[in-house]
Formats: structure tokens, sequence, C-alpha cells
């Protein structure tokens, strides 16, 4: 079991120069374009209690993610199911974590800093034309960033259609749920789901 730096740093060999020195302490043209051009990252945050961290997908048009410059990104929270654990989190540990995805591009950009979370005017008014003007944005301070490598994508295969999985592969996400929970309720049909998430979507972009 490995158990001290000195350990794991003894199975491989030292990071090429080049992984070293790609790092920046602010957000370069080549990371502004990527983050407008995202519709997607994950947001990693860890709460003062060792079992409190959390992943989690965030999502809308290209650029939904607004660069202030070169050291600070504006992240608006959309609806969603209001368990609030990563807002929770930063209220304790302000460190956040960011993985910015482009659909068909195998690199990812990773972004590291401290959040607070805020809900003035001044940084709400920043999504005003966008399709939902949210309760509170995430100020983030870039601390890191850098470009991630093709290599986890590539052997993941991620965008590749031939290795899309059909969704009936898996139960709906009901049934799995009241699986989960060992409920004898009739869950919601996939469709059903789908719709009604697209219903809401909707509603969020005033249509």
């Amino acid at each position: 079991m490995i158990e001290s730096t000195e350990q794991l740093r003894a199975l491989y060999a030292q990071p090429a120069e080049r992984a070293l020195a790609k790092q920046l302490d602010h957000l370069d043209a080549h990371c502004q374009r990527f983050i407008a051009l995202s519709p997607l990252c994950v947001v990693a945050t860890a709460g003062q209690a060792a079992e409190m961290l959390d992943a989690s997908p965030r999502g809308g048009p290209p650029g939904f993610v607004k660069c202030q410059g070169a050291q600070h990104l504006l992240l608006p929270d959309a609806g969603g199911n209001n368990r609030l654990d990563s807002l929770s989190n930063l209220l304790t540990d302000a460190r956040i974590a960011l993985l910015f995805l482009l659909p068909g591009v195998d690199e990812t950009l990773r972004v590291n800093g401290t959040a607070k979370l805020r809900d003035e005017a001044r940084f709400i008014d920043v999504f005003d034309g966008e399709r939902q003007r949210p309760k509170l944005v995430i100020e983030i301070e870039v601390r890191e960033a850098y470009l991630h490598c093709a290599k986890a994508l590539m052997r993941s295969r991620l965008w590749q259609a031939e290795a899309q999985i059909a969704r009936s592969t898996l139960p709906t996400l009901n049934q799995m749920i009241h699986d989960q929970m060992g409920s004898s309720a009739a869950p919601e049909p996939q469709a059903d789901m789908v719709a009604r998430y697209q219903q809401q979507i909707l509603q969020e972009q005033g249509q």
C-alpha cells in the first residue's frame, strides 16, 4: 500500500518539463477561447468535513461561463435538485476546480481557484441576455489553468459515435432511483421525464 509521496514518486518518472511549464496562473487567450466555446464543465468542491466532497456537471449554451479578464470567471447557478451540495461546500471551503469540455475535442481545460457566491445585481446582470437569470453567480478567482492532453478521452472514445451506448441499455433514471429507494410506485417513463425536462428548459429560456 502506498502511504507516502516518496513511495508514490518511486513508481513514476518525473514529469516532463512541458507538463509543468504549461501551468499558468491566469487565463490566456487560448484558455478564454476554450471557455467561450464550452457548453459543459465539471465543478469540484470540498467542504470542511472530509465526507463532504462534490463533483457535478454544469451545462449551458457555449460560453455560459463568462471570462472577466485573465483572473476571474463567472459561473451562473442554474436550477437543479436544490441539494446545494457544491454551493454549501463553497461557503466553508472556497477552493474550486473546473474541467471544461468541448464536444468533439479530446483535449480539456482545467482551472483551479477560489470562489465566492455573489447575488449582487452587478454580477447577476451579466447574464441578463441569457436564457435564465440566475439567483446567484459563482465568482472564481483563477489560481491555476492548464490544458490537459487528449489521452483520457481518446482511450474512452467519448465522442466516437460507435462507442455510444443505447439509452435502453440501462433502466430509466426513475426506475433506478425507485429501486435504490425501495419504492413500489410506478416510475416515470424515460420519454416523459425527457419531455418534462425539455419543457422546463424552454420555460427557463422564456419560450
